[in-house]
């Protein structure tokens, strides 16, 4: 799980990733969530092209990509922006606790969904207890 002490900002700038397309890339605000047979993983990403999130696995990382449109108003001139318009990149290392064949990823309003299912063995059981 995540570190509760540790707080980033809502759109910290990524510097270790190799860039190939010209503009500024954000890390996603993500939350996670974990139950007793998955962990969810929600990743905020206004604004990005369905057609370009990327979502990957390879060598136990999970790394998640999404594109933004780059639209400069047409006859008009921006004379003051807060809102910075940027590319998305994260990517998380998993542990063996999760069935990595059932991943599932879903994009609806702005928001990344990743459902991590918790392989068999990792799940809470019960142990039954025998008396001799």
């Amino acid at each position: 799980m995540a570190d509760t002490k540790v707080q980033k900002k809502e759109m910290a700038e990524v510097e270790q990733a190799e860039r190939t397309r010209a503009g500024k890339t954000f890390i996603p605000a993500t939350d996670i969530i974990e139950t007793d047979n998955q962990i969810l993983l929600y990743a905020d990403m206004p604004g990005v092209d369905k057609n370009s999130i990327k979502v990957t696995l390879e060598n136990n990382v999970l790394t998640i990509e999404g594109q933004v449109k780059r639209e400069q108003p047409k006859d008009m001139t921006v004379v003051y922006s807060e809102y910075e318009v940027g590319d998305y990149y994260r990517s998380f290392t998993l542990g063996d606790a999760i069935d990595r064949s059932k991943i599932e990823a879903n994009y609806k309003d702005g928001v990344l969904k990743l459902t991590l299912p918790k392989a068999e063995e990792a799940k809470a059981r019960t142990i039954e207890v025998s008396f001799e």
